[in-house]
């Protein structure tokens, strides 16, 4: 596999020119040779990663959260990253946590999506659907409301835009104490991990590659 189409396919999804300016998008390692022969798709870059890539033979690992230093010990293996950029694109991080909710988007707010329900939906209930993908999530309901129904999404750490929408609830990750004391809207974060966890699955569809790429065994940090 010629490593440079495969990555022409993420940026032609994604465009690295869209990612944000503290954002260090795109190769880590670009090692010498355009042919790759089997990659690891992953969340984050960690050193349980790269060995998980040298145990499956793969000789590349494309993750979402790129690395702002790569470590010497990596330099064995191509290392390529998406993040805001995808984070970003139509079909992209958060368009795909609210599709494997099961719900439909109705506007993009550049990061952020909108998904308006048809009925409102009470607030346990809706608990109950983000714990089939966040068993562990906590919540914030400052105000006692009993239901929503138009809904901000944004993957990630997305606390940034809380109450910047006109929206009866937000669902993000890395919510701040401070963040969640002054809401006023009902805040689900349902974690950073758990958030994005689907990205490595998006990146690997994207290249359409199949059974030469292979998923990260990845876990929260959190317990």
């Amino acid at each position: 596999m010629n490593k440079y189409e495969i990555v022409k396919k993420i940026e032609e999804f994604a465009p690295i020119e869209t990612q944000e300016s503290w954002d260090s998008c795109g190769w880590g390692v670009d090692k010498k040779g355009s042919e790759v022969h089997k990659i690891l798709f992953a969340l984050t870059i960690t050193d349980d990663v790269v060995q998980q890539a040298r145990d499956k033979n793969c000789d590349m690992i494309i993750s979402h959260h790129p690395l702002f230093y790569i470590p010497l010990e990596y330099s064995d293996i191509n290392i390529y990253s998406a993040h805001t950029n995808l984070d970003r694109a139509e079909g992209g991080t958060t368009d795909t946590l609210i599709n494997k909710l099961g719900l439909k988007k109705s506007k993009n707010e550049d990061f952020v999506r909108i998904v308006e329900l048809e009925n409102p939906i009470n607030i346990k209930d809706f608990k109950d659907l983000l714990k089939t993908i966040s068993p562990n999530l906590r919540y914030v309901n400052n105000l006692n409301k009993t239901q929503i129904k138009k809904i901000g999404f944004c993957a990630g750490s997305g606390a940034e835009f809380i109450d910047k929408y006109d929206v009866d609830a937000f669902v993000t990750g890395d919510l701040k104490f401070h963040t969640a004391l002054d809401s006023k809207q009902v805040v689900f974060d349902i974690g950073h991990f758990e958030s994005e966890i689907f990205a490595p699955e998006l990146l690997k569809e994207i290249t359409q590659i199949g059974e030469k790429g292979v998923l990260a065994d990845e876990k929260s940090p959190f317990i």
